[in-house]
């Protein structure tokens, strides 16, 4: 799993690029802490065109970012999702609270 990410304006983008299950959930956690957490951006974009698995374990890493960011009026936004995770993001409901990107 690789994260990158830039600023743009006003907005964080992270691409996620691999995995996102049970072996990768601490690294990503802690980089997507990392990163949002220092940024003074007003809102955040997922990238996960990259992304090409996503389990119940990434979800609740999602999940988990999203109550953070909450609390500090920034929101989230996901763009790009492969098609594996655009079906999970719509089964599980986390569109509601975390919109594609326009």
């Amino acid at each position: 799993m690789h994260l990158r990410n830039r600023v743009h304006r006003d907005t964080l983008y992270i691409s996620l690029d691999g995995e996102l299950d049970h072996h990768t959930a601490e690294y990503v956690r802690d980089g997507l802490d990392s990163m949002m957490l220092q940024t003074a951006a007003a809102k955040i974009v997922l990238d996960l065109a990259s992304l090409r698995f996503m389990d119940s374990t990434g979800i609740g890493v999602l999940i988990g970012r999203y109550k953070k960011m909450r609390d500090m009026n920034k929101p989230i936004f996901i763009a790009n999702p492969s098609g594996q995770a655009d079906r999970i993001f719509k089964m599980s409901g986390l569109y509601s609270i975390m919109p594609k990107a326009s």
